[in-house]
């Protein structure tokens, strides 16, 4: 169903609606939150809800604009852009001259991304990978992009630029000789007590002297698979996985051993099993179980246990990437994989990049059996990272600001996610795959057909649109009819031009392939 997207008819003309009989429920304005989320946020949000609810069904009308007003005593402009926001999420249409009308969801003719096939082991020496990855990456920066699918972190509108300002001004008033004194090592006492405070909604038990802040997650890792094991050692890892991590590999000469991970249930506990009897020499498995990059998938508890008790019996160590674990819709952090490990077996590595903020590479590792080689390696290799973001970001996680941030950035997540997801069902060939996650940034989508994803990087990029290909994501060409696109910016009519655009040249490489 094409998207239907008329110029909203001027407020002194537009017709009055009536409410259908099942229409909207007479509910009052949303009292003002605590965290001052706008009052067309909130009526959208409980119209929303309704719809999601079935009490008003596809087809419906949506109140008029002038009976939001009367109903809610909301301003005209309030009225509008609750009804403008409904419409940006795919959930209302506008109809010439008649109003708003309850969208019939387009998402249902989407088919979730397949499960992994049947899988034989195949060890990867991951020679020439980088080279193939700064390949890509270099022509999507040479390139004029107006538009950028490509990332895997949220709009600089969804972080706390504003308050993490201010917290770096006070941290330099207070501490007006800092940039004269060496910065602790292993971190800020202040930041590291911070993150063993978080640690605890995940059911981990962290001491602060545990923790070493380290340049963002990807050095975390970069740590602990140094910890672990040496050049020409096989590592697992997930199929498919972050390019990084397969560049990491490839720069320390590690062998790479690609396991089946499922867009639901995380990676496949069957096939590491196959793999450990076929190959003898695992020294390590590295896991994102919450909202994986790029699948979206998230490991239940029970798959969290067997991982740990399996890899405990073959004395493999489990590196596990924890940075999305925040970013779930329902709120809940689940249980890390660390929870279960009794014997330190698990190294736990996360970040605040993609939840907090971007511009700030602070990350950080709990090494477990392995913590005196950690702090030796981070020592040796960059010494102990500067303290101003540090001191910062502690106060503000020690604050209500940090649970108030994180509740509207999952909210906002969770509406760029379906939107986007809307507009690829809506607007892609038939054939197209899509798993859309409870959480995290991106959406794994599946091309039908045979449709290159690198010819495809190159076309959108001809139209100033990037994105990243699935070739990225595997040393194998298995994902190479896959995309990985964000779903963590507002969705203006700017971005559904794109999708547009996108889902036009699927189509032309769909018939050139046909």
């Amino acid at each position: 169903m094409d998207a239907v997207t008329p110029t909203l008819a001027a407020p002194d003309t537009e017709p009055l609606i009536a409410d259908a009989p099942k229409a909207s429920p007479a509910a009052p304005t949303p009292p003002a939150s605590e965290d001052r989320t706008p009052l067309y946020r909130q009526l959208a949000d409980h119209y929303r809800h309704a719809i999601e609810a079935g009490t008003l069904a596809p087809g419906d009308r949506m109140p008029s604009v002038r009976t939001l007003m009367e109903r809610h005593q909301v301003s005209l402009s309030t009225a509008l852009q609750t009804c403008r926001h409904l419409e940006a999420l795919g959930v209302l249409e506008a109809r010439p001259r008649s109003g708003y009308f309850v969208r019939t969801p387009a998402r249902a003719s989407l088919v979730p991304v397949a499960e992994p096939r049947p899988w034989v082991p195949d060890l990867m020496q991951y020679v020439g990978i980088n080279q193939r990855v700064s390949s890509i990456l270099a022509r999507g920066l040479q390139a004029d992009v107006k538009v950028n699918f490509a990332v895997a972190h949220g709009s600089p509108s969804l972080y706390p630029v504003n308050e993490l300002r201010q917290a770096t001004i006070r941290a330099l008033r207070d501490n007006p000789l800092l940039y004269g004194t060496p910065p602790p090592g292993g971190g800020e006492a202040r930041f590291r007590c911070a993150i063993a405070r978080r640690a605890l909604e995940a059911r981990m038990n962290i001491n602060p002297e545990e923790i070493v802040v380290t340049h963002g997650c990807i050095e975390a890792i970069n740590l602990a698979l140094r910890a672990v094991a040496s050049a020409g050692d096989v590592v697992a890892v997930e199929s498919p996985t972050y390019y990084a991590l397969l560049q990491t590999l490839e720069s320390m000469g590690m062998r790479a051993l690609e396991i089946p991970t499922s867009p639901q249930t995380g990676i496949s506990l069957e096939a590491l099993q196959l793999a450990s009897e076929t190959y003898d020499n695992i020294k390590a498995v590295i896991v994102v179980p919450h909202f994986q990059n790029p699948l979206g998938s998230v490991m239940p508890d029970s798959h969290k246990a067997r991982l740990v008790k399996w890899a405990e019996s073959r004395g493999v160590a489990i590196i596990e990437d924890d940075t999305y674990s925040a970013l779930g819709d329902d709120g809940n952090i689940p249980a890390a994989i660390r929870s279960w490990d009794t014997s330190g077996n698990v190294i736990h590595c996360a970040s605040l990049h993609k939840t907090m903020a971007p511009g700030m590479r602070l990350g950080w590792i709990a090494g477990g059996k392995w913590q005196w080689r950690v702090e030796m390696l981070k020592y040796a290799q960059t010494r102990p990272n500067e303290a101003l973001a540090q001191i910062a970001m502690g106060e503000f996680m020690d604050s209500p600001r940090y649970d108030r941030h994180l509740r509207r950035l999952r909210a906002q997540l969770r509406e760029h996610r379906a939107a986007m997801a809307e507009a690829i069902a809506t607007h892609f060939p038939a054939g197209t795959r899509l798993t859309l996650p409870a959480g995290g940034l991106s959406l794994w989508v599946e091309m039908p057909g045979s449709v290159s994803s690198e010819r495809l990087f190159d076309a959108a990029l001809a139209k100033g649109i990037r994105v990243a290909p699935g070739s990225l994501f595997s040393n194998s060409s298995r994902y190479d009819h896959f995309l990985r696109i964000n779903g963590g910016q507002p969705f203006t009519r700017e971005v559904e031009k794109a999708v547009r655009t996108l889902a036009t040249e699927v189509s032309r490489l769909l018939d050139t392939n046909g």
